[in-house]
């Protein structure tokens, strides 16, 4: 199909629809609103449902409800009411169930401000609701890798009935760029063998998070852990740039990243080695290919739109082979390519004294 001028809140609806989305529960909050409008007309034109819930509690709750009769399903969000979901998406997870949720994330902590921000990463990766599970996450760097992520999202949340979660920032939602989205799929006809759908003439399903006994939790839990260890093995993914010959290794996710990838390609062009990798997954994270990277690499610099969240996962996966140092910019100010070059000028010099 041809490429078109689309902004990023509405790719992302666009290519829900076109991935399969059946059902849509959400409520407006800045900057994802117009993912949410741009919904509110395309799913009654198509017959699907959209309803704009009371609240981002309630939102989620019909998630729950909708997924757990087999419907594709999704709510979008920004970080305060993402907050608000945390409950529910425990629930969703204890119960299996396959769902996208989008949080377009702001600044904060508390309400914050409107401004594109990356401090939902913790959040998003180890802590969206209680229990031992992590959802996966998707973290696209454009329209394009938006929409690309969102059907990405819909196919790998059927095949592991397990929760998506596409964190980008505000920048991605706000932003507008030729992208191509994809063909419409056709509706479904059928509903998985889980799912609720009236037990007339078959045993029925339980969907369902509790498991009074200890025993029967814990083998819940086992499960759970088994199949994220298949996600870990198979579904880490990432972008990388100029890393043949890197001395220093650049790391940022979502617009950071990208952002940083402008600076690292300047720095190419003065003949500094620097090289780039861009988590897509934040979970699950990239730690094979960043561990072979720093058996090479003489330093990293994580670049980050928050105080350092990320920078812990970079620290794991190098394990200490060497040093990390990191730069951020927090509450909603975006970095800008000239200041990252000149850390990335530092460090260089800095290993040239080194060695």
């Amino acid at each position: 199909m041809a490429r078109e001028l689309l902004k990023g809140n509405v790719a992302i609806a666009e290519a829900a629809l076109r991935a399969g989305l059946e059902a849509y529960f959400g409520y407006p909050i800045t900057p994802q609103t117009e993912l949410l409008e741009h919904l509110s007309a395309r799913m009654p034109e198509l017959g699907r449902v959209f309803l704009q819930a009371e609240s981002e509690v309630a939102a989620i709750n019909m998630v729950y409800g909708a997924a757990s009769t087999g419907t594709l399903t999704m709510t979008s969000t920004s970080s305060p009411g993402f907050s608000l979901m945390q409950e529910g998406l425990s629930y969703i997870a204890g119960s299996e169930l396959p769902c996208v949720i989008v949080n377009m994330m702001r600044g904060g902590p508390g309400l914050g401000n409107i401004l594109p921000a990356q401090g939902d990463y913790f959040q998003v990766t180890r802590s969206a609701g209680h229990g031992d599970f992590h959802p996966i996450v998707l973290a696209p760097a454009s329209v394009q890798e938006a929409i690309d992520f969102t059907v990405l999202a819909f196919d790998l949340t059927e095949k592991y009935r397990h929760m998506v979660i596409i964190a980008a920032d505000g920048q991605i939602g706000q932003m507008m760029e030729p992208a191509e989205l994809p063909p419409m799929r056709p509706a479904r006809t059928e509903r998985p063998a889980w799912a609720l759908t009236g037990a007339q003439g078959r045993a029925k399903n339980i969907v369902t998070s509790i498991y009074l006994k200890a025993e029967a939790e814990e083998a819940f839990n086992l499960k759970i852990q088994a199949r994220l260890q298949e996600i870990k093995r198979t579904e880490q993914r990432w972008y990388e740039y100029a890393t043949d010959d890197a001395d220093l290794l650049v790391l940022g996710f979502g617009t950071a990243g990208r952002i940083a990838l402008s600076a690292v390609q300047t720095a190419r062009e003065q003949g500094l080695k620097v090289g780039l990798l861009r988590p897509q997954t934040l979970y699950p994270f990239p730690d094979d290919r960043i561990a072979e990277l720093a058996e090479r690499v003489q330093a990293c610099l994580v670049v980050e739109m928050n105080a350092g969240q990320m920078l812990d996962d970079v620290r794991l996966a190098v394990n200490g082979r060497v040093p990390v140092k990191f730069y951020g910019r927090i509450g909603g100010v975006i970095p800008m390519p000239e200041e990252i070059l000149n850390v990335i000028t530092t460090e260089i010099d800095a290993l040239a004294v080194r060695s």
